[in-house]
């Protein structure tokens, strides 16, 4: 999909935290320079496991995926803001959901949002099994 440059720049998520910044290297790329997408899921992973964290407080894992949008390609050297929110807490699960945003290498300032996630998180136990997400909950760390 081609940059959209004619578009206002999107401003950066305020109800949303920043969780990681990443630059993608070229060996993250394929041959026209793009990164790979299995890439740009495995960040998002990384990102949106920050804030369960903080509420699981111990072992997680990844079930599920729940929907993942590449708004616009990620280039070698782009500066790759991930921002996230908790969306739903459960029983043992919590749903995260994860914005991307790149500044471009030649754009800096610039933020255009390439990835839209929403990824769910269970709490378990030391034999992988579904556990409680602990209770009380704690208060989020403020920005």
């Amino acid at each position: 999909m081609p940059d959209l440059p004619h578009l206002p720049a999107p401003a950066l998520p305020s109800s949303h935290e920043l969780v990681l910044k990443v630059i993608p290297m070229p060996a993250d790329s394929n041959a026209n320079g793009d990164i790979f997408g299995g890439w740009v899921m495995a960040q998002v992973d990384l990102a949106g496991s920050v804030l369960p964290a903080r509420y699981i407080q111990g072992r997680m894992a990844t079930v599920a995926v729940n929907e993942f949008i590449f708004k616009q390609p990620v280039r070698v050297g782009d500066i790759l803001s991930f921002f996230a929110t908790v969306t739903r807490i459960g029983r043992t699960s919590i749903t995260v959901e994860v914005e991307v945003y790149a500044e471009r290498f030649s754009d800096q300032g610039q933020y255009l949002k390439v990835t839209e996630a929403r990824l769910t998180y269970v709490a378990i136990d030391a034999d992988g099994r579904p556990r409680p997400v602990p209770v009380p909950v704690p208060v989020p760390v403020p920005t």
